[in-house]
């Protein structure tokens, strides 16, 4: 038996994670999206010392969620739906930490990425 003929049956046994398609998938992500922006005046009082509006809120969610708005495969979707629940949770319980709040805002994100090509190394003064 090739490996061919081994493998086209495990990859027919691999079904998406929640969403059947991408109409359910859409839906999902709709329904986590109205979520979040029902938590919007919780999240602003309970993460105060970011002094952030409930505008702004809507417009770094809403960056966030368009972030991904290329993604097709329903499984990557369906990944990206689950850890935006966990998010949700860990916002709404308090269990996050007001820095890592911050970090929902990418405009706020300031980690300085490593110099890829030679030239910007030695620029940077990297060996």
């Amino acid at each position: 038996m090739s490996l061919s003929n081994r493998i086209t049956p495990v990859l027919k046994e691999i079904r998406p994670v929640l969403s059947v398609n991408h109409a359910e998938a859409k839906r999902r992500v709709l329904n986590l999206y109205k979520i979040w922006l029902r938590q919007i005046p919780y999240i602003r009082v309970d993460y105060i010392s970011n002094n952030w509006t409930e505008p702004e809120l809507r417009k770094i969610l809403k960056e966030n969620f368009l972030s991904n708005k290329n993604v097709t495969d329903i499984r990557v979707i369906d990944r990206l739906l689950v850890k935006g629940q966990m998010d949700f949770v860990e916002t709404a319980e308090i269990w996050r930490q007001a820095h890592n709040a911050a970090l929902f805002d990418r405009s706020m994100d300031t980690y300085k990425q490593k110099p890829k090509h030679f030239l910007e190394r030695f620029y940077e003064g990297h060996h």
